[in-house]
């Protein structure tokens, strides 16, 4: 096929997917305020369509044994989303309050399915055990969002963990409701919703095709092609929502929106093909990106959790990681055999400036105070 027509077709899969996937959202939002489903639960339900074109692209890859496309596309969007959801709207907000049993409640979860996501990439647990880990934390962790403040005051838990579930629940609403507004739906959603998930995952396979092909024309590294560009490409919508959120003032549901989307992608887009189509031996360019994906987030939840936010240095911080990764990642790409130098030590480096960024003691304004609740 001519380079033009490849080009072509990955840009209008890329244009018609993430278009789409916009009309997804909102209907299924619709559909979930039509069924009575929470602020919290809707939110899962937003990110989970938000995803589609990621998910779609890594099965797409996974199915036709292109294991670094696969896993590259979803880990590398989870790296991009640190840095574009949080990173880069905490720098234009200038400073994004969150209340802290909200970090706490989603970064259990968000840190968890990081940390069982790469012992399956190292090939220390089998795709099917990784599921089952990651099942065993995400299914309550929906439970708990779908019951919502009001039922998990009613549940017969002790006083102690009710009150705080409870509490977390209903401020973790409060967050997304700034986002959040959908109308009742109808009858012409559902069939809307159908129709635009179709779209979405025949305009993604299109995209993830051209992609590879354009990939192997070029000899671009197949974990490039997955991790970097298909990686970036299907995260943008999100990107720029966050971006004009921030903008308006209204980013405080990004923490949320950014782990929720990352453990969907990890659980829809790696594991559960995975276990069906296999991970292939273990790979140094997936492990380092999933090394990087379990570093960021614990470092982007640890100054979240300190400072009841994210401010602006701490976006840029976020930023600066992730070009750090993207320099690693490309100037190990094309070896078999990655130096060291070139991927463990900036890994440190970022680790250990983390670190002593979270050691310090910032002063506190009183927007971060009255989020701390």
């Amino acid at each position: 096929m001519p380079v033009a027509l490849l080009v072509l077709a990955f840009l209008a899969g890329a244009a018609v997917s993430l278009g789409t996937s916009y009309v997804l959202v909102t209907r299924l939002e619709r559909i979930g305020g039509r069924l009575g489903m929470s602020e919290a639960l809707l939110g899962m339900v937003a990110a989970l369509a938000a995803d589609a074109p990621e998910i779609t692209a890594a099965v797409t890859a996974l199915a036709t044994h292109q294991q670094k496309v696969g896993a590259g596309v979803i880990i590398g969007s989870n790296v991009f989303n640190l840095a574009a959801l949080l990173g880069l709207g905490a720098v234009v907000a200038g400073s994004i309050a969150l209340h802290r049993r909200v970090v706490v409640l989603g970064g259990v979860v968000g840190i968890w399915i990081a940390v069982a996501c790469l012992v399956t990439v190292l090939g220390w647990l089998a795709p099917a055990a990784g599921l089952i880990a990651v099942l065993a934390v995400l299914l309550p962790y929906l439970f708990v969002l779908a019951a919502g403040h009001a039922r998990l005051q009613r549940m017969a838990v002790t006083r102690r963990w009710e009150a705080w579930l409870a509490d977390a629940v209903a401020e973790e609403e409060q967050e997304l409701e700034e986002v959040i507004h959908p109308r009742h739906g109808r009858g012409r959603d559902v069939a809307i919703a159908a129709a635009a998930l179709v779209v979405v995952v025949a305009a993604s396979v299109t995209m993830e095709r051209a992609a590879s092909l354009l990939g192997t024309r070029f000899a671009v590294p197949e974990i490039v092609t997955g991790g970097v560009v298909l990686a970036a490409v299907t995260s943008l919508p999100n990107a720029v929502a966050a971006v004009y959120l921030a903008a308006k003032g209204r980013g405080a549901a990004m923490l949320s929106t950014t782990l929720n989307s990352n453990a969907l992608n990890v659980t829809a887009g790696l594991l559960i093909p995975v276990t069906i189509t296999g991970l292939g031996p273990p790979s140094p360019h997936s492990e380092l990106i999933a090394v990087w994906y379990l570093v960021m987030t614990v470092a982007s939840l640890g100054f979240a959790y300190r400072d009841s936010g994210v401010r602006r240095a701490t976006g840029a911080l976020i930023i600066g990681a992730y070009l750090v990764f993207l320099g690693s990642l490309l100037a190990t790409a094309h070896s078999a055999f990655p130096d060291p130098r070139l991927t463990v030590i900036p890994l440190v480096v970022v680790a250990v400036g983390a670190g002593v960024g979270l050691a310090r003691r910032p002063r506190r304004n009183g927007r971060q105070e009255g989020a701390s609740r």
